[in-house]
């Protein structure tokens, strides 16, 4: 009892760390609390539903709210719903993030140095119409060219497109840039929650590194390396798991992601205030 009394303190301390980012956007984009609770209990439901059945039987409205503890009228309702996730935009993300990739990696797009070749909108084999129909299916050529355009990723010369980012990162696309923040954060939490429940030899590689006593005028110079020897890494790893793609087989996603984080304000834990 002590140690579930433990883990229930802990994850709480977790629960609120990991909101209070989340509530600061959630507040900044107008979100209420009530519509938070809402999307929470939505997925309370769901994962009982999926994941936390009894082997050999179906999972009932009881069981769940029991499990749960919301009411069997709030459960049965919030299994009725659906699916709240926009599946079409997701799409438009990944292939977003494909095109870019077989830009680097495709030596059909490519110069004679290796690097990503500036192409013509329109055309044959080489062109951006030919890397689009390769890499994001059925999205119209002009579609794809506005998505990458506003996040800057290409500019647009005398009919050809240039990229001038090997990255798909919708800055100035807000409602873009907040479906990021639900997939990556996703990963890295569906990450722990797996390390967490699997021997040592299974686990999946989780990793940072920090320090508390950087001082601040070396800060800009640590944000160059890291941007930099991150960009050249995931760069390496693209190009390998664009080599290693099934053609019309069964496929699994796998990904790795790289954050930047900074604080000159918070006092790192265990360390007491100097008078």
């Amino acid at each position: 009892m002590e140690a579930l009394t433990r883990t229930h303190r802990i994850l709480t301390e977790t629960i609120y760390r990991v909101m209070r980012p989340l509530a600061r956007i959630l507040l900044r984009n107008g979100v209420s609390f009530h519509t938070f609770a809402e999307v929470a209990k939505k997925a309370f439901v769901d994962i009982a539903f999926e994941e936390f059945g009894t082997p050999g039987r179906k999972q009932t409205i009881s069981r769940v709210s029991a499990l749960t503890g919301l009411t069997r009228k709030e459960t049965k309702r919030l299994q009725e719903l659906g699916r709240i996730i926009d599946e079409q935009a997701m799409q438009r993300y990944n292939r977003a993030v494909r095109v870019l990739s077989g830009w680097l990696n495709d030596p059909e797009f490519q110069d004679d140095g290796g690097r990503p070749a500036i192409l013509p909108v329109e055309g044959g084999p080489g062109s951006f119409h030919a890397l689009v129909r390769k890499y994001s299916g059925d999205i119209p050529t002009q579609a794809m060219l506005a998505v990458l355009e506003n996040a800057g990723s290409v500019v647009r010369e005398n009919g050809r497109v240039r990229l001038v980012r090997a990255a798909y990162l919708p800055a100035d696309d807000p409602e873009e840039g907040l479906r990021i923040l639900g997939t990556d954060t996703a990963e890295l939490v569906a990450t722990i929650d797996h390390n967490l429940r699997v021997s040592p030899e299974s686990r999946w590689f989780q990793r940072k590194v920090s320090n508390a006593r950087v001082h601040p005028e070396a800060l800009g110079e640590f944000r160059a390396l890291t941007a930099a020897r991150a960009q050249a890494l995931l760069e390496e790893l693209d190009e390998w798991l664009t080599r290693n793609e099934a053609q019309g087989e069964e496929t699994c996603y796998a990904s790795l992601g790289i954050h930047y984080h900074e604080d000159c304000e918070t006092i790192p834990e265990n360390e007491e205030v100097q008078p």
